[in-house]
């Protein structure tokens, strides 16, 4: 997996290191460091940070390529990511308000659009990646799906994987009889609703892992409701999905993904 990580440093909390380093060590992968900087006077300071975040990653990654841009972060992350043919970009939110909203943007030209690879939020204290909850929302392909895909060997790695649906009023189709957005997922598997047929195929994708699998549903706003369950949880990386939509489909889930990145306290992935 190549790894491209949009760095801050020098700060022993920079959490994308941290992140990269969990992410290198489960998936054999490769890793790119990119520092950006906007004025002349900030290279010799971009500099020293770039270096500082190799000598931390290097006890753990023997092999680190590092790339130094000159411009605005976001472009010049754009660029490198399209460049380089990664598998997955991490960004720290501290250092990149604006590119966070860009990246997620429901205008029509959304920067979202132009990424090719899965987005992971660096947030939180992230020490392992053992409890993945994962916040499938019913479309095709699946997040799921998209995760064995590029991500089988985190899969492979974890101890506990959730999945959660969430039944809203506001997301619901015409027609949803008033019981399934009460129901628990066991429920609505067993009456073959289709929140509970998918929540099954999820689980039967994931039989053969060698990890505790567990179907959930809540009830009420989507995003107050992943947030809470993250919360309570104790979930080490949360993951949505973000899909290219027109109308009024691209604006709910686009703002869901967009309030998720502004609200929640852990790490992120973006698929």
């Amino acid at each position: 997996m190549k790894i491209l990580i949009s760095t801050i440093g020098p700060n022993q909390a920079d959490i994308s290191l941290h992140l990269g380093k969990l992410f290198y060590q489960i998936t054999d992968g490769e890793i790119t460091l990119l520092k950006v900087y906007k004025h002349k006077k900030d290279k010799v300071q971009a500099e020293a940070s770039l270096a500082w975040a190799e000598r931390f990653l290097k006890a753990n990654v023997p092999k680190i390529t590092l790339i130094i841009k000159k411009g605005s972060p976001a472009k010049e992350i754009l660029k490198e990511v399209a460049s380089g043919k990664y598998d997955l970009l991490i960004i720290e939110e501290r250092e990149h308000q604006k590119l966070k909203m860009r990246l997620l943007s429901m205008s029509a030209n959304s920067v979202l659009d132009k990424i090719p690879c899965p987005i992971l939020i660096a947030r939180g204290e992230p020490n392992q990646i053992k409890r993945l909850l994962v916040c499938d929302s019913g479309c095709y392909p699946s997040i799921l799906n998209r995760l064995i895909k590029n991500f089988a060997p985190l899969l492979a790695h974890v101890n506990s994987l959730t999945i959660l649906h969430v039944m809203s009023q506001m997301a619901a189709q015409p027609g949803v009889p008033g019981w399934e957005l009460r129901a628990d997922a066991y429920e609505l598997m067993e009456k073959q609703t289709l929140e509970g047929r998918l929540l099954e195929e999820d689980l039967e994708r994931l039989d053969q892992l060698n990890t505790t699998l567990e179907a959930k549903i809540r009830h009420g706003l989507v995003v107050k409701e992943i947030l809470e369950e993250a919360s309570v949880g104790d979930y080490d990386l949360v993951i949505i999905g973000a899909h290219r939509f027109e109308g009024w489909e691209r604006f709910l889930l686009e703002n869901i993904a967009t309030e998720l990145i502004d609200q929640i306290n852990k790490p992120l992935l973006v698929v």
